[in-house]
C-alpha cells in the first residue's frame, strides 16, 4: 500500500534519481511551508515533478541534458501529471556548514552555486540531505494537476489516487547501500 503523499521535486532531479545518478535531494522548505522549515513528513512518497525554477545553469554541466530533456516534456497549465517514482527517505542528515556541503558535490547534479544558496537561504535552519531508495512504478499514475498542489511547498496530499501497480527497486540493495555508506562517511569525516 503506498502514502498518498508527494515530495515536489524538480523534474530534472527525479530524473536522476530514476536513473541512479544519485540518491540524494537537498531541502530547505518552500516559501509556503506551514512551519517555515523543511520537516519530513512522511517516510515514504511520490515524487510530484515541478518545472518552476529548475535551470540549466543551475546544474552542473554534465548534467543540464536532464533539465534539458524535462523542459522538453513540460506543458504549462496541464490538466494531469505522470507519477513515475515512488521514494523511502531512509536517511535525514543535516548539513550546516559550507565545509560539509563541499564533501557531497560529488553525489548530487546541483551547481556549487545553487547548493551552497540553498545553504545559506534561511541560514539558522539546516539544510535537509535526504537520502532516498527510489522505486520506479512499472505503471506510472496519470493524475489531475489540482490547484492544492500549486505553490512554494515540499510536500502535497494527492487526492483521488489510483492503485498503483508493481514498483521495481532503482538500484540493487548492494549498490544503494554502497551509496548511503559513502555519503554518511562523507560527512562523518
Amino acid at each position: 500500500m503506498t502514502n498518498p503523499v508527494a515530495l515536489k521535486e524538480w523534474a530534472s532531479a527525479i530524473d536522476a534519481l530514476i536513473e541512479g545518478k544519485q540518491i540524494m535531494v537537498l531541502r530547505k522548505g518552500g516559501i509556503e511551508e506551514e512551519t517555515r522549515r523543511f520537516e519530513l513528513k512522511s517516510h515514504s512518497f511520490y515524487l510530484y515533478p515541478t518545472f518552476e525554477h529548475q535551470r540549466s545553469d543551475l546544474v552542473k554541466e554534465q548534467d543540464r541534458h536532464y533539465v534539458e530533456q524535462s523542459l522538453v516534456a513540460y506543458q504549462p497549465n496541464a490538466a494531469k501529471i505522470r507519477l513515475n517514482a515512488y521514494a523511502e527517505a531512509v536517511a535525514d542528515l543535516e548539513v550546516r556548514t559550507l565545509e560539509q556541503l563541499e564533501l557531497l558535490y560529488p553525489y548530487h547534479m546541483w551547481s556549487q552555486g545553487l547548493a551552497s544558496e540553498r545553504l545559506r537561504w534561511k541560514a539558522t535552519e539546516p539544510l535537509h540531505v535526504l537520502l532516498l531508495r527510489v522505486y520506479i512504478l512499472e505503471e506510472p499514475l496519470e493524475i489531475k494537476v489540482l490547484p492544492e498542489y500549486s505553490g512554494c511547498r515540499s510536500w502535497i496530499e494527492l487526492t483521488s489516487l489510483p492503485d498503483a501497480g508493481g514498483f521495481r527497486p532503482v538500484l540493487s540493495d548492494e549498490e544503494f547501500e554502497r551509496q548511503t555508506n559513502i555519503i554518511k562517511s562523507a560527512l562523518a569525516e
